[in-house]
C-alpha cells in the first residue's frame, strides 16, 4: 500500500500489520511509526491480536509475517520527529485504541 496524499489517520489502521525495519523500503510503506516507551505520549495504544479476525478496530493489530499479506505496512523509525504517529504496546486488550 502507498501512503495517501495528506495526513495519515492512525485511528483507522487495524487488521494485519507488517512492521518494516529496513530503511531502504521505507518509501513503500503506508506510514512511519515510532514505538513510544510511555503510554501517555502515544497516539495509539496497540494490542497484538493472535487472530486477524479479532483485529477489527483501532489499536487491535495482528502482526503479519509477510508484507505481501498485510493490510498495512508501517515503517518503524527511531526518530520521533520523522514519524507520522506514535504507538505504545499494551498487554491489556481493553486499553487498546486511539487517544484522539
Amino acid at each position: 500500500m502507498v501512503a495517501p496524499a495528506g495526513s495519515v489517520e492512525p485511528c483507522k489502521i487495524f487488521g494485519s500489520i507488517y512492521l518494516e525495519n529496513d530503511p531502504r523500503r521505507a518509501n513503500s510503506c503506508f506510514a512511519v511509526v515510532y514505538v513510544e516507551p510511555e503510554q501517555a505520549f502515544a497516539d495509539v495504544v496497540v494490542f497484538n491480536e493472535a487472530n486477524k479476525l479479532f483485529a477489527d478496530k483501532a489499536g487491535l493489530w495482528c502482526p503479519s509475517e509477510s508484507r505481501e499479506f498485510a493490510d498495512y505496512t508501517l515503517f518503524v523509525t527511531t526518530d520521533r520527529s520523522r514519524a507520522d504517529f506514535a504507538i505504545h504496546y499494551t498487554k491489556v486488550r481493553s486499553y487498546a485504541g486511539c487517544k484522539q
